[in-house]
């Protein structure tokens, strides 16, 4: 990595710099970020010349990607504006099948010349690659949509906001933390704007607008005597909205357990920096460290996102389960022969677990996928039964089906598009039941809310999951905070552990901003909903003893 490169995403904060450099993009002003290079005649035009080139150099099929991808990164420490980071990356990739077999190319010279040379590499390529082509490449059929488009239901764009408006709110809730008693804090806001248009020789011209905005902080709280220390993270979670996410609405707000706010489609971040700030404090002066043990364990929503997405979402996809991602990332328990079987029992009989590319407000919430299928909902697990995994055009012949699940994306218009993890979700309870009652059902347990450190083997099997925030429930009752809590399990056994889910009305989403995923690495986002949901008998370790 060449020391400028290196200087520009050290500036980003933690979560920005497991961000691949090549998917920021050229430093821009950042009032250069409301322009539009094109419109969508145009964007047409330049469209159907990969389409013919592609068609007159032999290609059976062609997509064409232009992408114009915007990010704004504001990070903070304290009364500091540590850095702030404008990038826009602005070009078209194209994608052929030529001889049975796929090519790609992409340009940054988003020109009737350069998308041609582009075009005609991309079906060179294919050529070549053919030569070592086993099978032609299978493509479920897709009808044409002709031209329509699709934007994220925004209510107010995050770009548009002043940045000193931005900026000043970040200063608020770190000054907040350290007026409750923190010893230091950051704060970032991450804003990312995908504008993309897809065309396709099947007849399709679909033009995007997808918004993300993620607001986040550490707080961190030191006893100098001792020389303890806790962090609290946010409970914020990372949204498919606009601005009015940081605009907090008392509708919004779910009272938590022992003082906790809990946020569902808009976000306090001072109000939450605050308790974090108490509740860091109380980690070291009046928690108790967990006594090893089966609990019957009460995980709330920004919680259960990140177990579902490590233990479900990523095990149920095709290309993880063939062993294409074996060199990355691993495989997959969850086989083909579970699959065939229809018999596998995933989960106990309330878990029903699907995947959904149109759920308002979440991160993977798009009208089309990088491939030009149209978004849908399907199951993944029906009753606790394994039912379906996550596929794209060219792999659900695999499985005996002939409709694509939508789930195909690209990081950026230089990078190839394949499947990527969907919003994956549990659905909530079907009975009125809500987390207060919950508690008053355990006698021995563990109410555990935000995410924490996690590991999980190479086959999405045996995992150790920790949170933010811990409690302990004794005869269905709060009885305090506790520290050093982990739980271990297995997937199928911890998800036939779930015991009782609350209902919709305690419905909310988890996300994850920066998602990786092969060679060469790329990052999608993706959402995850649940309700509050409890798992009985769980394995409990102390993460703070030594053996």
């Amino acid at each position: 990595m060449k020391r400028r490169d290196f200087v520009q995403l050290a500036g980003l904060g933690i979560g920005g710099m497991l961000l691949p450099f090549s998917t920021l993009g050229n430093p821009v002003p950042v009032e250069a970020m409301l322009d539009s290079p094109l419109d969508t005649s145009q964007k047409k035009q330049l469209a159907d010349v990969a389409l013919n080139t592609a068609k007159a150099a032999g290609a059976t099929y062609a997509d064409i990607r232009i992408g114009r991808y915007l990010n704004q990164f504001i990070t903070t420490r304290e009364n500091k504006v540590q850095n702030l980071v404008n990038t826009e990356s602005f070009g078209a990739g194209i994608r052929v099948i030529a001889n049975g077999t796929w090519g790609f190319a992409a340009t940054n010279l988003v020109t009737a010349d350069g998308i041609r040379k582009a075009t005609q590499q991309a079906v060179a390529i294919a050529k070549a690659n053919s030569k070592f082509q086993k099978e032609p490449v299978r493509l479920a059929p897709v009808k044409g949509h002709g031209e329509v488009t699709w934007k994220t239901p925004i209510q107010k764009n995050a770009f548009e906001v002043p940045v000193s408006e931005k900026t000043d709110l970040l200063l608020k809730a770190n000054a907040a933390a350290l007026q409750n008693g923190a010893s230091f804090v950051n704060s970032n806001l991450f804003q990312i704007n995908e504008q993309k248009y897809f065309a396709s020789t099947e007849g399709s011209y679909i033009d995007q607008d997808i918004h993300r905005i993620w607001p986040t902080f550490t707080v961190s709280a030191i006893d100098r005597a001792s020389g303890k220390f806790k962090t609290r993270d946010a409970l914020s979670a990372p949204m498919g909205m606009g601005y009015e996410y940081m605009i907090p609405k008392a509708e919004d707000k779910v009272k938590g357990i022992a003082g906790t706010m809990l946020y569902r489609n808009s976000y306090d971040i001072v109000e939450d920096a605050a308790i974090a700030a108490k509740q860091a404090k109380e980690m070291i002066t009046t928690s108790k460290s967990v006594e090893p043990g089966k609990y019957d364990l009460v995980l709330e929503p920004n919680h259960l996102g990140l177990t579902i997405h490590e233990s479900v979402g990523h095990p149920l996809e095709l290309d993880r389960i063939l062993g294409y991602e074996a060199n990355y990332a691993g495989t997959s328990f969850a086989s083909l022969e579970k699959l065939k079987s229809g018999n596998f029992k995933y989960g106990s009989n309330l878990v029903n677990i699907f995947a959904d590319k149109q759920q308002p407000g979440s991160l993977g919430a798009v009208g089309y996928d990088d491939e030009g299928v149209k978004s849908r909902r399907w199951d993944l697990i029906k009753d606790g039964i394994f039912v379906n995994v996550q596929a794209i055009r060219d792999q659900v012949h695999m499985l005996g089906q002939n409709e694509s699940h939508g789930c195909c994306y690209s990081q950026s218009w230089s990078d190839v598009q394949f499947q990527r993890m969907p919003n994956v979700s549990l659905a909530p309870g079907k009975d009125p039941y809500s987390p207060e009652q919950m508690i008053k059902d355990v006698e021995k347990g563990i109410y555990i809310a935000g995410r924490g450190s996690f590991s999980i083997d190479q086959q999405r099997y045996n995992f150790q999951f920790g949170g933010t925030v811990f409690y302990e429930i004794k005869n269905g009752q709060i009885a305090g905070m506790l520290n050093d809590v982990a739980y271990q399990s297995n997937t199928q056994e911890f998800w036939n552990s779930c015991a009782k889910i609350c209902d919709e009305k305690d419905y909310r989403l988890f996300g994850s901003f920066f998602d990786g995923k092969g060679q060469p690495s790329q990052v999608s986002a993706v959402s995850h909903g649940s309700a509050t949901t409890r798992f009985n008998g769980v394995n409990v370790i102390n993460t703070g003893r030594t053996i």
